[in-house]
């Protein structure tokens, strides 16, 4: 009991397991104070179940009121998850004004009743903001993202897939006021053209889109920062425009991409980024029917770097194409192939001899993903 409370701390810091740190507050009171005081992260119940909070109060909003107690329990967190708490309101988050100054992480991921005010509260409260998620929220609209991208100008990762409401206009506001933004998740939102990215700082290096309506001028303005390096536009929805792809060849330090499923894209697209992107490692052309001999060739005269190639199911990759691809792409490492119909067993027996060096794998997989804080 003659320890001061740093010296505690350090102590407490010393422990390597969530048991050990729970014994630790149940020594005493005092001790009880001190791991709260150093709680740096929580996850709520309704995520995964990390912590379990045993009160339950007799009328109102279940998770509004366990919420208020536990930010008034801990109030030096950094990380904040209230994934699936499908019953919070905004008046949930009416504690982060007071509690929220250091919070840098905070996922809000399927919470249905969050509004734009409840992003305003966000907004006011955590200023030291640097990654959120708002995947599946339905009622966050522009007007929310413009009041949060305004308040928290450090935020690096922002994942708002699947938010119907959300347009260029929002997604303008994230990329001119976030100048530190790092990565993006845009995936499945049928208002976001592209165009909103258009100026964004050249410190976004990750993005995801997949299932989204991107016009030939939003992919250019995707990659208009010129720092791009991960692109995942899987299952590009289908446009009057046909083939909108050929502008990501500007982006020249680009390492990992995914077409799977955009069954449009064709062989200029294929020839323009094969040439333009000198450093990919990773492409994932699985499903894309549209692509002929000429971007087969492309690929392997010029992706001197690609490591991992995703061809499954291409109905268009035949026996010159896989001998260009043998011939070339140097440094393949593993190249995903199943279904591609008009490939003869010869050309695949050739592959294999002059090519042991490549490990062939018929299942089909995705891309290698980057770390991103809430997947």
């Amino acid at each position: 009991m003659n320890f001061s409370d740093d010296c505690l701390s350090i102590i407490f810091y010393g422990l390597d397991n969530c048991i050990d740190h729970d014994s630790f507050g149940l020594t005493c009171h005092r001790w009880l104070h001190l791991q709260d005081f150093n709680r740096r992260s929580l996850q709520f119940e309704c995520s995964t179940t990390i912590l379990r909070p045993s009160s339950s109060p007799t009328n109102g909003d279940i998770h509004t009121f366990q919420l208020h107690r536990l930010l008034r329990r801990f109030q030096h967190l950094k990380s904040l998850s209230l994934s699936n708490c499908s019953e919070l309101s905004d008046s949930g988050l009416t504690r982060l004004l007071s509690y929220g100054s250091n919070l840098q992480k905070l996922n809000l991921s399927c919470c249905l009743k969050v509004t734009d005010y409840g992003l305003s509260l966000v907004a006011s409260g955590c200023p030291s903001l640097i990654s959120i998620s708002l995947y599946r929220c339905p009622s966050i609209t522009d007007k929310g993202l413009e009041t949060l991208a305004s308040g928290c100008l450090s935020m690096k990762d922002v994942n708002i897939s699947y938010c119907s409401q959300i347009s260029d206009k929002g997604l303008k506001a994230v990329t001119h006021w976030c100048h530190q933004l790092h990565a993006i998740n845009i995936s499945h939102c049928e208002g976001i053209s592209g165009v909103g990215f258009e100026g964004c700082s050249n410190t976004l290096a990750y993005v995801e889109a997949e299932s989204c309506k991107l016009n030939p001028e939003g992919v250019i303005a995707i990659v208009s920062g010129g720092g791009l390096e991960y692109l995942d536009v899987s299952s590009l929805s289908w446009s009057i425009l046909g083939d909108s792809l050929p502008g990501i060849s500007f982006a020249s330090h680009l390492k990992i991409l995914n077409f799977r499923l955009c069954r449009t894209v064709s062989d200029t697209s294929v020839v323009a980024i094969a040439k333009g992107c000198p450093l990919l490692e990773e492409w994932n052309l699985a499903l894309c029917h549209e692509v002929r001999l000429p971007g087969w060739q492309a690929v392997g005269l010029n992706c001197k770097n690609l490591k991992r190639l995703h061809v499954n199911r291409c109905h268009n990759l035949c026996d010159n194409g896989l001998q260009a691809l043998r011939e070339g792409c140097k440094n393949l490492s593993i190249l995903y192939l199943n279904g591609c119909v008009r490939l003869t067993s010869v050309a695949l027996e050739l592959f294999k001899f002059h090519r042991a060096d490549v490990c062939i794998k018929e299942i089909e997989m995705m891309c290698i993903k980057p770390f991103w804080e809430f997947k």
